[in-house]
């Protein structure tokens, strides 16, 4: 039988007689001793912990994407149109480009005869054609000749220049984050790349093995760094912890496991070792064994392998680090409700309770521990202050919602 530390650290014992008396009973060198496992001296407030990453995290080098491809990320400079849109006049509507003053007198019984019209679709330039768009309707051809029924006003069908966009106007400032319609509108104004702030954020797995737990909390991180306009950068499992850490090629670490006081656990001890830890225990509910600390000068994210504590150490703290990274600002969407039920919360943590919609406002499904079930049954979040007891029902709560 034999106990394997790693690849270099093997012992080999021999198989134990099914007869022979129990003898004493040995802790195999894999288990690290007592004295030697990862200790929380202390729980660190989580207002600290975000000042030491408001501190210490820093916007990433900006890059230069293609529109689509940076959909989500920070801007680094301003989106700007160089000169106006449209640079000149475009039909709105499918018709016909005509001179509007010499539709003046027409009407249902008096139709204006025009020698030349032509057909113009939607976006076409109307050139010397015309100052005014009729629709289709309005014309009727009888001989070779179009006779309009309907006055057209001057301007009327057509987008003028300088509507969509005047020149050096901004579509959207340094800081904000690029959305679908500010893509669709960079792409309709001919602006196909923009300077952006990406940070590439390593998904980390303690451990050699997988399990289910780890692999769900994996491909969330990864779905909420990307949502939060950051590049997961995947991990495969069984690589060494130290050099997932500090490895080149990311801005930023997010390790899963191996943060508690376990005899396997070693993920701080690899951070220490590696680089700098600057909080290990945080007064926060659930998640408390969570770490952060720098490696190769990249923040680094140490959290638990419980789904419910990853999960809020992200929106609480993760979050919040990527932000920086990113350069922005964050903007989490939020909405006021009434609290439906009662809340009871630990003096000294800050926690975070699951709510789920009713008719009258929220009702909180879990705190301290989330059952996987409340994750999918769950709304939104709310968070109880660390120097609150709790909440009374009928309280009027700020909700964020999950991903």
């Amino acid at each position: 039988m034999s106990f394997c530390q790693s690849e270099q650290v093997c012992q080999v014992y021999p198989p134990p007689s099914l007869t022979a008396a129990p003898g004493p009973r040995h802790i195999p060198d894999m288990v690290a001793p007592l004295e030697h496992r990862q200790r929380i001296a202390r729980l660190t407030p989580l207002e600290d912990v975000l000042r030491r990453i408001a501190e210490r995290v820093h916007a990433v080098t900006p890059r230069d994407m293609r529109a689509a491809a940076a959909l989500g990320a920070t801007l680094a400079e301003d989106i700007a149109v160089a000169v106006p849109r449209p640079t000149a006049p475009l039909a709105l509507i499918d018709g016909w480009a005509v001179q509007a003053e010499l539709t003046a007198d027409a009407g249902a019984y008096a139709a204006t005869v025009l020698a030349e019209l032509r057909e113009i679709a939607v976006g076409e330039a109307l050139g010397a054609d015309g100052d005014a768009v009729a629709p289709l309707e309005a014309v009727t051809w009888i001989g070779g000749r179009g006779e309009v029924h309907v006055p057209v006003a001057p301007g009327e069908g057509v987008l003028v220049p300088g509507t969509d966009a005047g020149g050096g106007e901004v579509l959207r400032q340094t800081g904000h984050r690029l959305r679908a319609n500010d893509v669709a509108a960079k792409q309709a104004h001919g602006i196909v790349g923009a300077r952006v702030c990406k940070p590439r954020v390593r998904v980390a797995r303690a451990g050699r093995g997988r399990n289910v737990i780890t692999d769900a909390i994996a491909d969330w991180l990864a779905y909420a760094i990307a949502a939060g306009g950051g590049e997961p950068v995947a991990a495969a499992p069984g690589a060494d912890i130290e050099v997932l850490l500090s490895g080149d090629g990311v801005d930023a670490v997010a390790m899963i496991g191996g943060t508690g006081a376990g005899a396997r656990d070693d993920t701080v001890h690899a951070l220490r070792r590696t680089g700098v830890v600057q909080v290990h225990g945080i007064a926060v509910s659930p998640g408390e064994t969570t770490a952060f600390g720098v490696a190769n000068s990249r923040p680094v994210l140490l959290i638990p392998g419980r789904l419910d504590a990853a999960v809020t150490i992200w929106l609480l703290i993760g979050r919040a680090m990527l932000t920086r990274l990113s350069g922005g600002t964050e903007n989490l969407s939020s909405f006021k409700s009434t609290l439906i039920g009662k809340i009871a919360s630990t003096i000294g943590l800050t926690e975070l309770v699951l709510v789920r919609r009713v008719t009258d406002g929220v009702e909180p499904l879990a705190s301290k521990y989330l059952p996987l079930a409340t994750l999918a049954h769950a709304d939104g979040w709310i968070v109880i202050p660390a120097a609150s007891e709790g909440l009374a029902p009928g309280a009027q709560v700020t909700v964020r919602p999950l991903l």
